[in-house]
């Protein structure tokens, strides 16, 4: 979908991922793109009638992608030359770099490898945007002091700060320190998620059930359910691991229904 938007936008573009799942849902919608520009310039050498402003149309829309894709896990650097980039763009990845899925891997490390490699291959005066999960405030934190060791300027900026559903953190990246970083979304929209989220809240009129009551702790909530790309992610480390992991189908991430 990233591609896609800058595709939209006129811009040749690179991505990369770790995880070969993703990286073959992107191919797909490639192939498809590229399967549809032979099939219209076939069709418009049979109809000689049709206007050629119309088959001008129809080549740009079907031509094909002028992005490409890399496996590659960006903890290690990016591989590509200097100066190369006018842009960098990340969706909901750099959070992972925050983990360790071996023992040789150390999240700070890791975090100043990428920062490092990228602003290496940006070119001065580029900006990056880097929207990411933080689980905790210390992984906000480690992310950003390792962006500003290796010289990059900017911050956080935070959509929605008061929304549990609608909140987003985005790292703003930049070569120029004068540029300050844009500040967040506080709009309405966000306050309305958050209450379709939370719906309607009915009081426990059994004292039993609570336990400040009866002086015990009270009990845990439970944890947030995983995301799709968070288990794609985990089954393809289990499978770098050399462990037995189930095939990934339609099916993988989705929620089941309740019972009847």
């Amino acid at each position: 979908l990233s591609g896609q938007v800058l595709e939209e936008h006129g811009h040749v573009w690179v991505g990369c991922d770790v995880s070969r799942d993703m990286l073959n849902m992107a191919n797909e919608r490639i192939d498809e793109k590229r399967e549809a520009s032979q099939t219209n310039d076939g069709d418009s050498s049979d109809d000689d009638e049709e206007d050629e402003s119309m088959q001008d149309t129809r080549r740009k829309n079907a031509e094909s992608s002028p992005g490409d894709l890399l496996h590659h896990d960006m903890g290690t650097g990016l591989p590509f030359r200097p100066a190369t980039f006018d842009g960098c763009i990340s969706i909901s990845a750099l959070q992972w770099l925050c983990y360790s899925n071996s023992k040789d891997q150390f999240p700070k490390r890791r975090l100043m490898r990428f920062f490092s490699s990228l602003y290496n291959v940006l070119r001065r005066g580029a900006r990056a945007v880097l929207q990411f999960y933080p689980e905790s405030s210390e992984h906000a934190i480690l992310i950003s002091e390792c962006a500003a060791k290796v010289g990059f300027a900017g911050g956080i900026v935070v959509d929605y700060p008061n929304s549990t559903k609608a909140k987003k953190h985005y790292l703003v990246l930049s070569f120029d320190r004068a540029v300050k970083a844009p500040q967040g979304l506080t709009g309405m929209e966000g306050a309305l998620l958050n209450e379709e989220r939370r719906g309607v809240r009915v009081a426990d009129k059994d004292p039993r059930k609570n336990g400040k009551r009866n002086g015990q702790a009270p009990r845990k909530k439970k944890g947030v359910g995983k995301t799709k790309e968070w288990i794609l992610h985990k089954k393809e480390t289990q499978r770098k691991k050399g462990k037995e992991t189930r095939k990934d189908t339609k099916y993988t991430g989705r929620k089941r229904p309740t019972r009847f």
